[in-house]
């Protein structure tokens, strides 16, 4: 007997191309309630790969994140910051709401080293998520973190430039940002459903990371792994 479409459309990780995914997956609401509504699963998807597609940095790439990563640190679990382009900057972390304590900043000396710690920080299971700054073309090695993060259930954010997008990806999500008028504008070119050209439009500070000396202030408080 033939199953009929919407037999099929009930099965997991089973969905209509022009319909967001609706079946149940573990998901971290983002803090921002418009974004959530554009999500399957209505937030940030867990034990996968999202890729955050932006040029230049500071424009919010890392703040409009801090509600996700507080929740994801809950219960201990540590949020890992993989070969950033410059030290975290605690005070605003700490007034998102994300633990200090379960920071663990990463400067791996090599390409080769930063993606085997990211493969390895995932895989884990002890970090809720990890934010991973790679210049990274490579399906393969896409393919690898993504199923780190699977195994690890872990939320694991690629940033890379929005040259990017003309890229194949693994990735089950992907969204654009850019920064304008002092607002963050964001696309989803890529979810479980058809892609939103429509921008969301989103107010986030531009302080989790900072450029200048002061951040470093602050390091004692964050643990660092050269």
């Amino acid at each position: 007997m033939k199953a009929t479409v919407a037999e099929l459309a009930k099965l997991p990780g089973v969905w209509r191309g022009g319909e967001l995914e609706h079946a149940s997956h573990l998901s971290i609401p983002t803090g921002h309630a418009a974004l959530d509504r554009e999500l399957p699963g209505g937030g940030w998807p867990s034990g996968t790969l999202t890729e955050v597609l932006h040029d230049g940095a500071g424009i919010g790439e890392v703040s409009f994140l801090a509600g996700a990563l507080a929740r994801a640190a809950e219960g201990g679990r540590l949020v890992a910051w993989i070969n950033a382009p410059h030290l975290p900057y605690a005070p605003a972390l700490g007034c998102s709401g994300l633990p200090l304590e379960c920071c663990l900043v990463i400067r791996p000396p090599n390409r080769e080293d930063a993606l085997w710690a990211a493969e390895q920080v995932l895989r884990s299971g002890a970090c809720g998520a990890a934010l991973i700054w790679l210049a990274q073309d490579d399906y393969a090695w896409l393919r690898r973190l993504q199923m780190a993060a699977q195994a690890g259930r872990a939320l694991a954010v690629l940033y890379r430039g929005s040259a990017a997008l003309r890229l194949s990806t693994p990735a089950h999500l992907r969204v654009l940002l850019e920064r304008e008028e002092g607002w963050l504008k964001l696309r989803i070119p890529k979810r479980r459903g058809p892609p939103l050209e429509q921008p969301i439009t989103l107010q986030v500070g531009r302080r989790s990371i900072r450029k200048d000396s002061k951040a470093l202030d602050f390091a004692p408080r964050l643990r660092v792994v050269a």
